[in-house]
Order: structure tokens, then C-alpha cells, then sequence
């Protein structure tokens, strides 16, 4: 079947557009010239719908100030109001990573508001001599304002859903922490037996770790709140009306929920990309934490027979094509991974941030990408390592506890009763024999086994409450 066309113009020349197309020519100049990670912006529903609300947030603010008839204004919102809802999405077919500084992008929100704004008004696509997707749709705007904002938006919301699946997280550790509350083994420093601990413990900690990059979280979007809207081009505000700066946060606001400010100055703001730079190194911070209790999973559990084998993770799925009955710890190794990953992002967003030039930075869209991405697949390594790895963690307390009774360093809970030097000299013969401790002061009837089994109780030996 023959596909229909319209033709649309612009400065440099005529392209035709499928009639059916909600977006135009300037769309379809970026989609011919940007085909890099060969995806579109489309893979980010909240960016898309950011957008909407940035240009919802600028029409209701143009008509309070009377540069939109009644009618223009509520056929773009009606449109925004649309995209928000989750249609038209299809129709943002930019690649994410484009040259431009975000115009493409910009320019695609831009046409597919105009497009259906016309049609809601009975009007046929491309008729921009009625609602335009620059005079219009983009008014009292630049892509320089209009994007970081959009990108701004879109981090809250994200922000928001990855501390969602941390308080998971931090739930299913704390769950573990009182499982485990009273298996006794041995905490290690440098892989080397260091004193007794329990289990629970050793999953506290791994709950409050992360807590605490909740609390960062929380104060990274308190940041994102600043944006640069009214800035237009490069932060004098050209184009736009006097009171204009002030009627469109109010208006942000309303739309999204969000109390955004753009407070200081908006030169400065239009070209500072600080608050990626300080976002990426605390979204670094998360997945390095993240990714070292993975390790610690996994080392726990390694064996079964030749390893620590302290701890059992869920089998999910048979880890060898060679070796029958191997099972792998396959979800710490997929954080690990995604670790590896945003570690890398961070580095590109710091290149990025870097290579910003006088008043505004060109790699945005670099940035947005990189952030978004990084904190996506951190949001969905969480959910898989709570539920099919945390959840159906087991200890092995037999193991556990014969690793405290082998090992030389529980001598050091003796030490006020026996003395430094017995001790030592305990602790010499008991490596040269291969003999346990608690043996050889039975042996040596240093103490009876109801003194040196009292001694070793985990109370007695736990200084930590839980």
C-alpha cells in the first residue's frame, strides 16, 4: 500500500512528511541525521511526558499574559494533556543522543503538540499558520531552558522510583538481619578471621548502607529543584514578557507538583551543569555500595563444599553447560554489572558536564541519557536482587559456628581471664597443631567447659546490640 504524504518546509528546503505523522519536518531532519544508539527518546515515557508538562506549563502561562487566544491554549493543553496520559508517545522518534544541544528533541515535542493541537481544533496537520510549533508551542522558550528542565522533571520522578526499590531493599536486609539475629560467625578483615559477630549483624549493615543513600537521594532532588525556565536563550530571558518568569514556575508547579524554583541567576543556570556532575557521582556512590554486598553474597556463599559456604542463595538456574549440578550467583553478578555500567556513565557525564563551552552545554543530551539509563537499570538490579536473591537467603549455622570454634582469634575473649600470654602462647600452638582453641584450654585445664562454653555464648561475646 502506498504510503501518503504532505510536504512541509522549512529554511533549508521542502521534506515529505507521512500524512499520518504527528511530527514534522524538523523530526524527520534528526531522525535521518542522529541514528546512533538506534532507539528514540520514546524509550523514556517520563522524558516524554516531562516535556508535555514543561509546554503545558508555558501555554497556560502565555495566555494569562494574553499571547495565546483561549482557543490556541486549550488545544495545546488538551494535547499536553494527552501526551502526559501516555498517547502519542510513538511519535517522539529522535535518537536520545543528538547534536544540537536537545533541539531535536525539543523541536519533536514541539511538532507533535502543534500537529494535535490542529486537530483537535478540526484543522488539518501542518496547518501552522494557526497553531505553529515555534510561535506557538515553543513560545517564550529556547531548547536551552526548555530542555534541562524537561530533564529536571523527568530525574524526579525517577529519583522517586529508585528510592522506592531501595526502601525495598533495605527491607528484605532488615528482614534477614532478625532471621539471623542469633548465628554466631566470624566477622573477617581482609579475609582473614577477625572476632565473632552474628549473621544479623553483618545484614544490618547492609540495610543501613542503604538507608543512608536514601537520605542522599532525597537531598539530590531538593537540587533538581532549581531549574531554568524564563531563561530562554542563554539566560537574558529574550522573548519573554516581564512578569513571565514568575507565572511559569507558578504554572510548573501546578503541573507537575513539584515545588520548582528558578531562583539566581539564570545566565549562570542556563550554562552550570554542577547538579548532573554531583547526581551521577551519588547515583556512583549507590551502585559501588551495592555492588560490594554483592561481592560479599557471593563470597559468603561460594563453594559449597570448597568455598565459605556460610550463607545459601535461591538456585535460579543451572550455571554450567559443562558441569552438571553447578549453580551460580547470578543475580549479584547482574548488580555487579550494572555497577560496572553506571561507573562508566558517571565518567561520560563528567566529560560531558566538562566539555560545556560559554553559556550553555551541548551534551545534554548526553548527560540525560546516561542518567536516565543508569538509574533505570539501578532501579530494576535492586528489585532482582531483594526478591530473587535476598529474600531466599539461608544460613548455614553449623558452618557458621564451627568457623568461630576453629578459628585462633576467639583466644582474644580470654584474654582478661588468662592473660596476654598464655593466650599467646594458646594461640601459637593451637596454628602449629591444627588444634582448636577451645580444645586445648579444656586440654590445659585453664578453665572447665561450663567457664569456657559461658564465655563463648554469643551475648557474652557480642558487645553490638542489634
Amino acid at each position: 500500500m502506498e504510503t501518503a504524504f504532505r510536504i512541509e518546509k522549512d529554511f533549508l528546503g521542502e521534506m515529505n512528511i507521512d500524512v499520518h505523522a504527528y511530527y514534522g519536518i524538523q523530526t524527520l531532519r534528526a531522525k535521518n541525521n542522529f541514528d546512533i544508539t538506534h532507539t528514540n527518546i520514546s524509550l523514556f515515557p517520563s522524558f516524554i511526558t516531562s516535556l508535555a508538562k514543561v509546554k503545558k506549563a508555558c501555554a497556560l502561562t502565555n495566555y494569562e499574559l494574553e499571547d495565546l487566544t483561549l482557543e490556541q491554549k486549550d488545544a495545546i493543553v488538551q494535547a499536553c494533556d494527552e501526551i502526559i496520559d501516555g498517547k502519542l508517545h510513538e511519535q517522539f522518534i529522535v535518537d536520545p543522543i543528538q547534536g544540537g544541544a536537545g533541539t531535536s528533541t525539543n523541536m519533536n515535542a514541539n511538532e507533535v503538540i502543534a500537529n494535535r493541537a490542529l486537530e483537535i481544533l478540526g484543522h488539518p496537520r501542518a496547518a501552522y499558520n494557526i497553531i505553529h510549533p515555534n510561535n506557538h508551542v515553543n513560545m517564550s522558550q529556547s531548547t536551552n531552558d526548555a530542555y534541562p528542565t524537561a530533564i529536571k522533571i523527568t530525574l524526579q520522578d525517577l529519583i522517586y522510583k529508585l528510592k522506592e526499590s531501595l526502601r525495598y531493599l533495605r527491607d528484605a536486609y532488615n528482614e534477614k538481619a532478625e532471621e539471623f539475629k542469633d548465628v554466631l560467625k566470624m566477622g573477617r578483615t581482609q579475609l582473614q578471621d577477625a572476632v565473632p559477630m552474628t549473621l544479623g549483624q553483618e545484614f544490618k549493615t547492609y540495610a543501613i548502607m542503604v538507608d543512608t543513600d536514601i537520605y542522599r537521594l532525597r537531598e539530590a532532588q531538593e537540587l533538581l529543584k532549581s531549574v531554568n525556565l524564563g531563561a530562554t536563550a542563554i539566560g537574558t530571558g529574550i522573548n519573554t514578557k516581564e512578569h513571565y518568569r514568575k507565572l511559569v514556575i507558578k504554572n510548573l508547579r501546578k503541573v507537575t507538583g513539584v515545588d520548582f524554583d528558578n531562583t539566581g541567576d539564570l545566565i549562570e543556570a542556563t550554562q552550570d551543569t554542577g547538579v548532573f556532575v554531583h547526581l551521577s557521582g551519588l547515583l556512583k556512590r549507590v551502585v559501588i555500595k551495592m555492588s560490594k554486598v554483592s561481592n560479599d553474597l557471593r563470597l559468603l556463599s561460594s563453594g559449597p563444599r570448597a568455598g565459605f559456604n556460610e550463607i545459601n542463595l535461591p538456585p535460579l538456574q543451572p550455571g554450567s553447560s559443562i558441569m552438571p549440578g553447578k549453580v551460580n550467583p547470578v543475580i549479584p553478578e547482574v548488580v555487579n554489572q550494572v555497577a560496572f555500567d553506571v561507573i562508566g556513565a558517571d565518567a561520560s557525564i563528567s566529560m560531558a558536564c566538562e566539555g560545556g563551552q560559554l553559556q550553555l552545554n551541548v551534551f545534554e543530551p548526553l548527560i540525560a541519557y546516561k542518567l536516565f539509563t543508569s538509574i533505570n537499570m539501578m532501579r530494576r538490579s535492586f528489585y532482582a536482587l531483594a526478591d530473587k536473591c535476598v529474600k531466599g537467603i539461608t544460613a548455614n549455622e553449623d558452618v557458621c559456628m564451627e568457623n568461630v570454634l576453629n578459628s585462633i582469634t576467639i583466644i582474644t575473649y580470654l584474654n582478661p581471664i588468662l592473660g596476654y600470654e598464655v593466650c599467646s602462647s594458646i594461640a601459637k600452638e593451637a596454628l602449629a597443631s591444627n588444634k582448636r582453641v577451645y580444645d586445648l584450654v579444656l586440654e590445659k585445664e585453664l578453665l572447665s567447659q561450663e567457664e569456657l562454653d559461658n564465655f563463648l555464648l554469643p551475648k557474652n561475646m557480642l558487645k553490638v546490640k542489634m
